[in-house]
């Protein structure tokens, strides 16, 4: 049975550095305001959903690989869900895992074309698809082997190493056998990819010894996984060995700063 009303988070004011209280809205809408799914499209409920860095850059009004969030619309966001019902045509079925970019809501109608149907393999849940198996899981994946080509043996950092690129990124590395070493930024962080990753040695780089730390341990590395830019950006470059490659990933020690380079 359809319920009566369903949620939606939309974009209420851009902030200028960090996301506000005011930042977002709940909206209590109508179920019967989604309309019935019309050729070629799927009304999708909403299970999941991806909570990215880069939703920052969304909200930003400016010139990017995507147009930016509007005040008023339905925030943007990356999603699992299940079809419940379809229109004309659709190739979908009802009871389809899918993901698909639908935003911030319960419910959703969505065209086919920017749906994808979730192949369910022994062991794997719709979850899956929106870290290992999602664009988190895609991105250290081939940052590793096509940008970075890491080898047996070569000394890898991972800067934003507990975040969901970065923790993926250090379990690849060990299994391509690789010494890993982490950067983040808390002693929880740090033991955590210690203790349950198994990196060499995790970093905090808040610690006034960090930089210290990493020469004593590290000395120079051979591949760089960059997801801060900044400051750790900085000091890595100077930590280089003779053909080093570095990942340019992510930059998320600016992504809330009052200005945007692009």
């Amino acid at each position: 049975m359809a319920p009566e009303s369903y949620k939606r988070i939309v974009l209420n004011s851009r902030p200028v550095a960090d996301f506000e209280p005011d930042t977002f809205r709940t909206e209590v809408l109508p179920f019967t305001s989604l309309g019935k799914p019309g050729a070629q499209q799927a009304l999708v409920q909403c299970t999941w959903l991806s909570l990215d860095p880069a939703m920052r850059g969304y909200v930003r009004d400016a010139r990017s690989y995507l147009p930016p969030v509007q005040i008023g619309e339905t925030m943007r966001a990356q999603g699992v869900g299940v079809v419940v019902a379809v229109g004309e045509g659709s190739k979908f079925q009802v009871g389809d895992h899918v993901t698909g970019a639908w935003g911030m809501t319960e419910y959703a109608v969505v065209q086919d074309k920017v749906l994808e149907k979730l192949e369910l393999y022994p062991g794997v849940q719709p979850l899956d698809y929106l870290n290992t198996l999602g664009s988190s899981g895609l991105t250290a994946y081939f940052g590793l082997k096509n940008v970075g080509e890491v080898k047996t043996g070569e000394k890898l950092v991972i800067s934003g190493a507990a975040g969901s690129v970065g923790s993926i990124a250090c379990q690849l590395g060990k299994a391509a056998g690789a010494k890993v070493y982490a950067i983040a930024g808390s002693p929880e962080k740090c033991e955590w990819l210690e203790k349950e990753i198994g990196v060499e040695k995790a970093f905090n780089y808040k610690s006034p010894t960090f930089a210290q730390d990493f020469k004593d341990s590290v000395g120079y590395l051979d591949v760089y996984f960059d997801n801060v830019g900044g400051d750790i950006l900085d000091f890595m470059l100077t930590r280089l060995n003779k053909n080093a490659r570095i990942i340019l990933c992510g930059a998320i020690s600016a992504y809330s700063k009052s200005y945007w380079i692009l």
